[in-house]
């Protein structure tokens, strides 16, 4: 499949998450119940502009000690670095906390790990996990997580470049993820193109729909624009 260009980085950060949600539904139907987040995670900074990058998939947990001094575990950990750092990017990581019913134990991220993978290429999280150090985090790092803790209790990485599911958004690693203040959804590269023809139509769509509300001309003007 052919990477998307940096007009189509430019169309999709020019969207909300909605929108590119309603314009999947449009080109591509089958897309419409599945693909994105379905449970609220929590955004510290909803003020941040869309995020569009390659998704950089990870497992791990934080409830249960692990030997966090280990050789092998520390080689995981500069293997996982690596993984981050490598292309394609930008990325966003799409973390799943495996830790069941504790499930946001402990936080991955907080200031040093924002500026870690800032520093890597990476715009933001997307994670079922829990974060930390909100006013510390590193400037324009964007945040979607399941909840908000004070400790990272014994955090680690359980794999990297595995599929994962984040609330109901399965996802492959280097698929293409948008996310704001909303969620986040998986965007199909090869209908970017279509996406964006799509658009104008949706707008005037939406447009009209809206006007005939804000015009007071009732319940049959309402359902005249919806016809049109």
């Amino acid at each position: 499949m052919t990477a998307p260009s940096p007009s189509h980085f430019d169309f999709l950060q020019s969207i909300d998450t909605p929108t590119v949600c309603n314009l999947v539904e449009i080109v591509a139907p089958e897309r419409r119940g599945f693909g994105y987040t379905v449970k609220h995670l929590h955004c510290p900074f909803p003020e941040l502009a869309p995020i569009v990058g390659f998704a950089k998939t990870v497992t791990f947990k934080a409830k249960d000690a692990v030997a966090l001094g280990d050789a092998g575990y520390m080689q995981r950990r500069l293997d996982y670095l690596d993984y981050v750092a490598a292309s394609p990017r930008p990325s966003i990581m799409v973390m799943e906390d495996l830790d069941g019913e504790h499930v946001g134990y402990g936080a991955f991220w907080g200031e040093v790990q924002s500026n870690v993978h800032k520093a890597l290429g990476c715009l933001g999280v997307v994670t079922n996990g829990s974060v930390r150090d909100i006013p510390m985090i590193a400037p324009g790092f964007q945040m979607l997580a399941g909840s908000i803790v004070p400790s990272h209790a014994y955090v680690h990485v359980v794999d990297f470049d595995i599929d994962v599911t984040v609330h109901g958004m399965a996802v492959k690693s280097g698929d293409l993820v948008h996310a704001d203040r909303h969620g986040a959804v998986v965007v199909p590269i090869d209908k970017i193109d279509t996406m964006k023809t799509a658009l104008d139509g949706l707008a005037a769509r939406e447009a009209k729909i809206i006007a005939a509300a804000k015009a007071g001309g009732g319940v049959a003007a309402i359902k005249a624009a919806m016809k049109s």
